[in-house]
């Protein structure tokens, strides 16, 4: 390893970071004593496990320099996410409520990655306790564990800058502070702000309970699809419910800059952003089309049955283009021709800055324009036509970035598939299952899909699919970065 690497400041900031995970497990610990139940001893345990081993990590790093690069910050995401798995899985694994240790890291993975995927056969099994500690890891994974800590310890205001870029995604940032922290701090208020607004909604204007709602809020706004419920939203028959998510899985695909610009009256940033504009065309269009296959016209007039079908392919499109993945509807009952279109969806993701995964539609907007504008070449060959996005030229090192990724990104799902055909998956499940892992979706077909679960698969493709979140979640780059010789390299 690189002489210059400074591994104890990474092993300080991981061990701050085990602290947060600890308080957010004592917490957990706090739902036992209002449900009266004893799964408490096992969150204390690891929670006073997490500050220990934070506490040593901390140690280690106590006057390490204050120097961090780039190869250091992007250790410490990827670490970051797997340390917090690996602790993360403890409470479900010592209470036998998930046996497996591979299951155990599946599901816990699954939660912090806003996969949503899961290996429990019957989910309303688990106590009250561990059914919040899963829908807990969705909301904390939601805006990114880092940016969170960014946002809630201010020692990490020296070196920020490189965790904080490998953490969000997409290829432009819109700057709203000059100080990391101070990002951090008002992008995690409006994630808060979504997550109590959805709570409040879904108890008193739906008919769930406290609980209920507060475990689909933390599902919905973290885009990670969680319920409490076998049959996930389903289980609600009122309409009201599933409006209110449809509403707030469509409003946390959109990137969060956004609402702190139009809570600072700066509505041109808004108006101009190409990609809200083309997050809801695409939004509208699948829906019409969608609803072209899926209503029956011979009924038609009949209200109520016209007014289910609008909704569970509202509901069903906005679950798949925000990478929610909450089934409301069987939808693999649906026309073949639909699934082409979700399937699409999930590839492409909401925005850039969102809490969702898949591309992102600012990519696929640039990438777009690329082609275009090489058409337009084609018949102008001397002419200098600039990309555009959001009224503003884009630099030709972003686009082949932007290009690389998309190219990589299709480069993963056709490996992926393989790798699942030749374990005996069908062509099609294995293309729907890899591109849910990977776009943080956890909606597939066939035996992972409405009706099934991930339960039946070998250990090792769950650790495989396990590592294609992270590498979704993460954004290709930065995980696949550290298995370069270039990246150890003085």
């Amino acid at each position: 390893m690189n002489k210059d690497f400074n591994l104890r400041l990474v092993l300080k900031i991981l061990g701050s970071l085990l602290w947060l995970e600890s308080i957010f497990i004592f917490l957990t610990a706090l739902v036992s004593w209002i449900y009266s139940e004893p799964d408490w001893i096992y969150f204390v345990g690891t929670g006073i496990a997490a500050v220990g081993l934070g506490t040593a990590g901390i140690s280690i790093g106590r006057n390490a320099p204050k120097i961090l690069s780039r190869r250091e910050g992007t250790l410490i995401v990827v670490f970051t996410w797997v340390v917090f798995s690996l602790v993360g899985l403890m409470p479900f694994w010592l209470s036998g409520s998930i046996p497996s240790f591979t299951d155990a890291f599946f599901e816990t993975m699954s939660g912090f990655t806003t996969t949503g995927g899961t290996v429990l056969d019957n989910i309303e099994d688990l106590s009250y306790t561990m059914l919040f500690w899963r829908s807990l890891t969705h909301w904390i994974g939601g805006l990114g564990i880092v940016v969170i800590s960014l946002a809630l310890l201010p020692m990490f205001s020296f070196s920020g800058i490189q965790l904080f870029g490998a953490e969000i995604g997409g290829p432009t940032k819109d700057k709203i502070h000059p100080k990391i922290t101070e990002t951090a701090k008002r992008l995690g208020a409006i994630y808060v702000i979504l997550t109590l607004a959805a709570a409040l909604l879904l108890r008193f204007c739906g008919d769930m309970g406290w609980y209920d709602a507060v475990c689909h809020a933390l599902g919905t706004v973290s885009s990670g699809g969680c319920s409490t419920k076998a049959v996930g939203i389903a289980y609600w028959t009122s309409p009201v419910v599933h409006y209110i998510i449809i509403v707030f899985m469509m409003l946390s695909g959109i990137s969060f800059s956004l609402y702190y610009f139009a809570l600072k009256g700066r509505w041109s940033k808004v108006k101009n952003n190409d990609e809200l504009r083309y997050f809801f065309a695409v939004f509208a269009i699948a829906v019409f089309v969608v609803l072209l296959f899926v209503v029956d016209f011979g009924q038609i007039s009949n209200f109520s049955v016209l007014e289910r079908s609008v909704r569970e392919v509202l509901f069903q499109v906005a679950a798949m283009l925000t990478t929610t993945g909450f089934f409301l509807t069987d939808f693999t009952q649906w026309n073949q021709a639909t699934w082409i279109i979700l399937l699409i969806l999930m590839i492409s993701g909401a925005s850039a800055g969102s809490t969702t995964g898949g591309i992102k539609m600012v990519r696929l907007v640039i990438v777009c324009k690329y082609c275009y504008y090489e058409f337009k070449h084609m018949i102008h060959p001397n002419a200098v036509i600039p990309i555009t996005y959001s009224r503003q030229a884009i630099k030709s090192d972003v686009v082949t970035r932007v290009l690389a990724f998309v190219l990589l990104y299709l480069m993963v799902v056709a490996f992926g598939a393989m790798v699942l055909s030749l374990s005996g998956i069908g062509f099609s499940e294995s293309i729907w299952t890899m591109v849910s892992c990977l776009g943080g979706v956890g909606s597939s077909i066939g035996t992972v899909g409405p009706d099934g679960n991930f339960s039946a698969l070998s250990d090792f493709l769950k650790w495989f699919l396990a590592f294609v979140m992270l590498l979704g979640r993460l954004e290709l780059f930065t995980v696949l970065l550290i298995f370069t010789p270039v990246f150890w390299k003085k």
